[in-house]
């Protein structure tokens, strides 16, 4: 199984440094954390896409690019590009040029993201949210397989006898769907015959299964390889020398980062014991000690039929640099080698 995190690039506002200097700062931080997973050896280090004042990631594959000059095995991927908003054309131009950069290490998860504030900015209409995403992943897979690209819709101006270049190192460079909790996403994504991201930030792990399974029955029935199929699973998280340590230092800041998320959609306050439920044992948050972790990701895989891939988000807590990076350091040497059989 692949191991991995995920990133938001999570600014630091809390500081008497300006906004400017505190987010050079977070930036620096952050790629020391990605070499730092390299060296853990760690198979993944994903990076986000907002569009908002908490995080630094409005553009990824120029983080990610800084990354793989830095790196020298550790595969970069989006987490996720959120393509309803974008030009595909573009999108594979960026990570075609950092797949060339990373020489063969790049890969995307794209989506729709969780967050809206991409639609305004770039000029779409919410209203076309769903309709826009499946054009889109039209034209990328189009050019992903198409030197030479013929192609029309409703979004974007058509494209007649046009090459798209450059041409990433891996043919068919990695793309992955990443989904929520739609099934009609899992269904596309067998369909198309594309690895699967589930993101699952709360609730019970297991009562996805049936929306996996979805996804390897229409999987099946598009005749696509069976080897080729793959389920990863992206969820909060944070690891520490013991459950006890790893629990009381991750809750105060993902209480004050949830709630504050909470208010914008009407969600509730975070409590202790809503906390305490997702860290137990069929709850989403892998928040605890590397053994304790590792047997509850080994459970989430059997539970969902088997996973390829999972990656942890850490930095949504405002915890410290030098936590973050001992979390990355117990992953690499105590969690991996329980999860992989190799202890």
């Amino acid at each position: 199984m692949e191991i991995g995190i995920d990133s938001f690039a999570a600014a630091i506002l809390n500081s008497d440094m300006s906004v400017s200097a505190n987010s050079s700062l977070a930036i620096t931080q952050l790629l020391e954390r990605m070499e730092a997973a390299d060296k853990a050896g760690l198979d993944i280090f994903g990076i986000g896409e907002h569009h908002r004042k908490e995080f630094l990631d409005s553009a990824p594959t120029i983080i990610l690019a800084a990354a793989a000059a830095r790196t020298k095995r550790i595969r970069l991927t989006s987490a996720v590009t959120v393509l309803s908003a974008a030009d595909p054309v573009r999108v594979f131009q960026n990570f075609a040029t950092l797949d060339l950069v990373s020489q063969g290490r790049a890969e995307m998860v794209v989506g729709r993201g969780s967050f809206i504030e991409a639609f305004p900015l770039f000029g779409y209409n919410l209203q076309d949210y769903d309709e826009l995403f499946q054009e889109k992943l039209n034209l990328l897979l189009n050019i992903r397989n198409n030197e030479v690209v013929n192609w029309s819709g409703k979004f974007r101006p058509a494209l007649h006898n046009q090459a798209v270049y450059p041409r990433p190192l891996q043919d068919p460079f990695p793309i992955w769907l990443g989904v929520g909790g739609t099934p009609e996403s899992f269904v596309r994504a067998g369909m198309l015959g594309l690895p699967l991201m589930v993101a699952i930030i709360g609730g019970e792990t297991h009562r996805f299964a049936p929306l996996v399974d979805l996804y390897r029955k229409s999987w099946t029935k598009a005749g696509h390889p069976p080897d080729e199929m793959k389920v990863g699973l992206h969820s909060l998280g944070y690891i520490a020398d013991t459950t006890q340590q790893a629990t009381d230092e991750y809750y105060p800041g993902y209480a004050e980062t949830f709630t504050k998320i909470g208010k914008e959609r009407g969600w509730a306050p975070v409590t202790r014991s809503h906390f305490d439920a997702q860290t137990g044992p069929k709850g989403a948050l892998l928040v605890g000690s590397p053994e304790d972790i590792a047997a509850k990701i080994l459970r989430h895989s059997e539970a969902l039929g088997g996973i390829s891939r999972v990656t942890f988000q850490m930095d949504n807590a405002g915890l410290s640099h030098e936590k973050l990076l001992n979390a990355i350091a117990l992953i690499g040497s105590r969690l991996a080698p329980i999860v992989n059989g190799v202890a």
